[in-house]
């Protein structure tokens, strides 16, 4: 947490990394959990970040919330009870799209609320639009992806330029421990448009049956490694494709959809041979699917008792009018470029079996791509496109190297990337000498600090590597509050709903 943690647990929290590194705990991001001379499996790989994302610091409250920019993302860390405020500048002709990623622990012990809150304010107070991500049937869905947008739109609230708060709260229950949550912030940029396609189509339906398996979705599957997140998930496309899914694991693909194109997907879980008794573990295996600004659009579930399960369902077209008229699932349908699908496996199924299940994804990505809104500005370069680069990479499954943050930079390199992966991904052989480092520097200043530095911290566990690697030292004076930013302010305009999955609208 923030403020929560002695210098001793903070050092215990960076020397537990640096075991975990030299014993060769934490796997490698996206590739398959290794298995002990016991049978049982590693922990699985956590979320990894976009390369080149920003270290910042969200404040308690809207007084000094530092700024986010436009085609960035960022690194944060979220404590227990905590609310984080930042800022944007947004015009009056782009439409704006801020995500928050929260990298639960991915070995389980969430529960079904565990998440968090994102809301996004005007600066009079004005609610603009807000979602809740929670970890879902079971607490292991995870991470867990939120998103709150202002669209630009006649005779709507937010839609003047200036400044405004975007907020993240930790939600749930307080077992879920009040360690750190490490956070990835991003903020989509997307055009505005002068005309062209933007009316949702016809016949806009949705199908949670899995589609028969038939036509380009047919043949012989590929091997393909899925990611631990939306910067490493793995490009697939119209096909067959197999992978290896192990308890607790959650696993990344990302799909190009084009305007006037829809998605059909089927995943078959294999089964597997059980060590004890028959399990009944409800929601056990866990599909999921978010859009090109990660927004929640579907989830599916299905029981893990150890006999094959088949899950899949058909979108709607891609339309630019969705989000104006979309029913729920269908209104998330609203953008063209990536679209991000997700398996995951319980897990409890470990206490049930030895390694893992196998995974087959049948793909089909139907229809002709159809023209677009005439965007007002470089739509691919915003990423929300798709390119005949991207169709490629998804036809050969070519693996898909993490996302850099969109944006120009000025060539400087990061000091702390290196640090960064630690609370996020599998850590290099390179980084336990930057870990090394980093206890010995605490271990002096806390030879220093001497009694002032247990006089400021409550007590609590050790605090997990926030963005950056290094543990989150808590500004001073920081505590978890939760006023409402700008003032008291109009609250007569509902939020933008957002549609299906596990993401909810958020509370009023």
């Amino acid at each position: 947490m923030r403020q929560g943690a002695g210098g001793g647990t903070r050092l215990a929290a960076v020397a537990a990394l640096c075991a975990a590194v030299l014993c060769g705990a934490l796997p490698a991001p996206g590739q398959p959990a290794a298995v002990a001379a016991d049978g049982t499996a590693d922990p699985p790989s956590v979320y990894r970040t976009a390369e080149g994302a920003e270290r910042t610091e969200g404040t308690a409250s809207s007084t000094g919330a530092p700024e986010l920019k436009a085609r960035r993302h960022y690194t944060d860390a979220i404590g227990a009870g905590e609310t984080l405020f930042y800022r944007v500048r947004l015009d009056e002709e782009s439409n704006a799209h801020l995500s928050a990623v929260a990298a639960l622990p991915p070995a389980g012990g969430t529960a079904y609320g565990d998440g968090i809150e994102v809301t996004l304010r005007s600066a009079d107070g004005a609610r603009c639009d807000g979602l809740r991500g929670t970890a879902g049937p079971g607490g292991f869905g995870l991470p867990v992806a939120a998103t709150a947008s202002r669209l630009v739109r006649p005779n709507a609230s937010c839609q003047e330029a200036g400044e405004y708060l975007f907020t993240v709260e930790r939600i749930g229950d307080a077992a879920s421990g009040p360690g750190d949550w490490p956070l990835e912030i991003s903020f989509l940029a997307e055009p505005g448009v002068t005309g062209g396609a933007t009316e949702a189509p016809g016949g806009a339906g949705w199908s949670t049956e899995p589609p028969a398996a038939s036509g380009d979705a047919g043949g012989l599957p590929r091997k393909v490694r899925g990611g631990t997140g939306f910067n490493d998930a793995a490009a697939t496309g119209t096909g067959v494709w197999r992978d290896r899914l192990e308890p607790g694991e959650t696993l990344f693909y990302r799909i190009p959809v084009d305007w006037g194109q829809r998605l059909r997907v089927t995943a078959d879980v294999g089964g597997a041979e059980l060590t004890g008794g028959a399990p009944h573990l409800g929601s056990g295996v866990l599909l999921r699917l978010h859009n090109t600004a990660r927004t929640p659009v579907h989830e599916q579930g299905a029981v893990f008792d150890g006999q094959p399960k088949r899950l899949g369902f058909s979108t709607a077209p891609a339309a630019f009018g969705h989000r104006f008229g979309g029913t729920a699932k269908a209104g998330e349908m609203r953008f063209a470029g990536w679209y991000h699908l997700s398996v995951a496996l319980t897990p409890e199924a470990a206490g049930h079996m030895e390694g893992g299940v196998d995974l087959t994804l049948r793909l089909a990505v139907e229809g002709e791509p159809q023209p677009g809104p005439a965007y007002d500005g470089d739509a691919a370069a915003a990423g929300f496109a798709v390119s005949d680069e991207d169709r490629e990479r998804a036809a050969e499954g070519r693996a898909t190297a993490p996302e850099h943050a969109v944006g120009e930079t000025d060539g400087k390199t990061d000091g702390d990337g290196a640090l960064r992966t630690v609370g996020f991904a599998g850590i290099g052989a390179g980084t336990v000498l930057l870990l090394g480092l980093a206890v010995w520097t605490l271990a002096a200043r806390r030879r220093t600090a001497g009694s002032a530095d247990t006089a400021t911290t409550t007590a609590g566990p050790a605090v997990t590597a926030a963005s950056g690697g290094m543990p989150h030292l808590p500004a001073p004076g920081r505590r978890p509050e939760h006023p409402l930013p700008g003032g008291p302010g109009p609250e007569s305009t509902p939020p933008e709903r957002h549609g299906g999955g596990y993401g909810q609208p958020p509370r009023h």
